[in-house]
C-alpha cells in the first residue's frame, strides 16, 4: 500500500499539470484568434491585452468558483434542500450572473477608449466563434475516441 502513494500522487500531478498545459494552449489559442478577428494594431493590442486579460481571470473566477461551487450544493443537496435552501441558491446565483454582466459592462466601457465601437462588436462575434470552434473540436474529438 505505501508504493501505491507515490504513484497515486505522481498520476494526480502529472493530470494537473497537462490540465494546466492544456488550458495554457486554449488561452493561446484565443489570443490568437482574438488578435486576427479583431486585426488589432500594435498600440491596441498593448491596451486590449491586459484589459481583457483581467476581464477573462475575474469571469474565470466567477464561472469556475463560485458558480461551479452553488452547481456541486444543488447536485447534492437537490433532493433534501428546503425551499429557504433553494431561495439563497439563487440568490447566489443571480449574485454571480450580476456580476458577470457587471463586468462585462466595464470590459465594454474600459474598451471604447482603447477601441473603435465595431471591434468591440466584433470582439463579442470572436469570441463567439472561438467557443464554437471549441465545443466542435471537442466533439469531434470525443467522436474519434468513442
Amino acid at each position: 500500500m505505501k508504493k501505491l502513494l507515490p504513484i497515486v500522487l505522481l498520476l494526480v500531478t502529472l493530470n494537473i499539470t497537462a490540465q494546466h498545459k492544456h488550458r495554457e494552449r486554449i488561452k493561446a489559442l484565443k489570443v490568437s484568434f482574438i488578435t486576427e478577428k479583431l486585426d488589432l494594431s500594435a498600440k491596441e493590442a498593448q491596451q486590449f491585452w491586459p484589459v481583457y486579460n483581467e476581464f477573462d481571470k475575474q469571469t474565470f473566477k466567477i464561472k469556475f468558483e463560485d458558480i461551479k461551487s452553488v452547481r456541486k450544493e444543488i447536485r447534492e443537496n437537490s433532493d433534501t434542500m428546503t425551499n429557504e435552501q433553494a431561495s439563497a441558491i439563487i440568490a447566489k446565483l443571480n449574485d454571480a450572473e450580476s456580476r458577470m454582466h457587471k463586468l462585462r459592462m466595464d470590459l465594454s466601457k474600459k474598451l471604447l477608449e482603447i477601441l473603435p465601437a465595431k471591434k468591440i462588436i466584433l470582439l463579442k462575434i470572436a469570441e463567439d466563434d472561438f467557443k464554437k470552434k471549441m465545443l466542435e473540436e471537442y466533439k469531434k474529438r470525443r467522436k474519434e475516441r468513442g
